[in-house]
């Protein structure tokens, strides 16, 4: 058989990169969890039409077309495609269980999201995603707009002690946006916003010209959204140069005010918090319309050009019934991104890529239950063992454990059990009731690759 040619774009970690990638996952989870939030799973599939209402072309979606004509569901058609965010499966999963569910309800979803576009660093088309949402019923209070956030630095926070650079949290109010556009006798406020929102990519004056050319600005109005976009800062001061600004082009909006408001109080809060990881970013824009209020991108300091590992923000119309809408504010993080440049740009490593602490040693095969009862000791203690494939000479077991990264092997013998550290070389007596390994050996762990 041929040897195979991988496809672009499914990353599969090697058994050291799983490690590290289970660390991440386990240290988000366990930081959700501490703060309420339930996980939920949804399944892979939504109809076409529902997977493409927020404005995604077919081209985005990875297309499923039935076999077998569902027959409790005739008029769906005989199409399905594998939901590329979870977003739009979530705001299916509350329509579906609002009789169930408490609300304000706090949900955490991990799990993998299919998207067709060109793989490139960070970019995947099968990739795992984390969640956190809160959603409301008819109303949700924006304290929860300060919250998600900070919440997010948390996580992302706790993952420092394994290399993980440190993050820095941007945050707009799409509030202050509108009401800065419509002050200044902008209408088109979403062509506005998807121009600026390009900004990092094509620079201000490609900006400029797209706020004249699509957005009907003049050239002196492209240049004060220009202005706003450039303001950015982490204390109160920010609010401060924005209402300066306004000021100055004589903008005044009631909802530039409420926005204001707003972010004056998320960056308060963060002051507190987070000190120096939430910052005001006034060109986030986040292009999709759906974004109501406060909108977040979030990056790793020394590696803003990998773009975004974590974003997202307020929706007022998650979900409605036609009797009832579902507000929500959430973030999501791009956990393979993330562990993709961890694992390729060297950050993080594996202290072992197995989880055996243990090699049991066969003198011979007709030993080898004797082997197999030490193993069953130890594992009954929760102790990660396994035994020698071959009755091979100790010298050769030995490097069979080293090779796998196994620290300790284990000699019975007639006269008592030994232990050996092959890293040290060191050899003790021990008894496999009692005997343990250090604290740091006794799980493979992710560590900084340069410790």
């Amino acid at each position: 058989m041929a040897r195979p040619t991988p496809l672009s774009g499914f990353p599969e970690w090697l058994p050291d990169g799983r490690i590290v990638e289970q660390h991440v996952l386990d240290t988000l989870r366990r930081t959700f969890e501490l703060h309420g939030f339930a996980g939920v799973e949804t399944r892979a599939v939504e109809p076409l039409d529902q997977l493409l209402r927020k404005g995604e072309t077919s081209k985005e979606v990875y297309v499923l077309r039935r076999l077998q004509e569902d027959a409790a569901a005739p008029d769906r058609g005989d199409q399905l495609g594998l939901h590329f965010d979870l977003t739009v499966p979530f705001a299916r999963y509350v329509l579906e269980n609002a009789g169930h569910l408490a609300f304000p309800f706090r949900r955490y979803q991990i799990q993998k999201v299919w998207r067709g576009e060109r793989p490139q660093d960070g970019r995947f088309r099968e990739f795992v995603q984390a969640d956190i949402d809160v959603v409301g019923a008819g109303e949700l209070p924006y304290h929860y707009e300060v919250e998600l956030p900070l919440v997010m630095a948390e996580a992302l926070g706790a993952l420092r002690d394994i290399g993980v650079p440190p993050v820095r949290i941007l945050v707009n109010n799409r509030k202050v946006a509108e009401g800065f556009y419509r002050g200044l006798g902008l209408d088109d406020v979403d062509a506005v916003l998807r121009s600026i929102d390009k900004l990092d990519k094509v620079g201000g004056d490609e900006v400029a010209r797209l706020l004249v050319a699509e957005a009907g600005a003049s050239p002196e109005q492209a240049a004060a959204c220009l202005e706003l976009a450039a303001i950015s800062g982490d204390d109160a001061t920010v609010v401060d140069r924005v209402r300066a600004l306004a000021a100055s082009r004589s903008v005044t909006h009631e909802l530039l005010d409420t926005g204001l408001d707003e972010l004056g109080a998320l960056i308060a809060a963060a002051t507190v918090r987070a000190p120096g990881v939430v910052v005001a970013d006034l060109k986030i824009a986040r292009g999709l319309d759906y974004y109501t209020g406060s909108v977040y991108e979030t990056v790793l300091v020394g590696h803003e050009q990998l773009g975004s590992i974590c974003s997202g923000g307020r929706y007022d119309t998650l979900a409605s019934d036609g009797a009832t809408t579902y507000p929500g504010v959430g973030l999501s993080i791009g956990v393979s991104r993330l562990v993709s440049r961890l694992i390729g740009g060297g950050l993080v490593r594996a202290t072992r890529s197995v989880p055996s602490a243990v090699l049991v040693a066969v003198t011979n095969e007709d030993a080898r239950p004797q082997s197999d009862a030490v193993a069953a000791a130890l594992r009954s203690r929760g102790i990660p063992v396994e035994v020698a494939p071959s009755a091979a000479k100790f010298g050769k077991q030995i490097r069979h454990a080293d090779r796998r990264g196994i620290p300790f092997v284990w000699f019975a013998g007639e006269a008592g059990d030994e232990v050996k550290d092959i890293r040290s070389g060191e050899q003790v007596p021990a008894d496999a009731a009692t005997w343990e390994p250090p604290a740091d050996d006794w799980w493979p762990r992710a560590e900084p690759a340069l410790s």
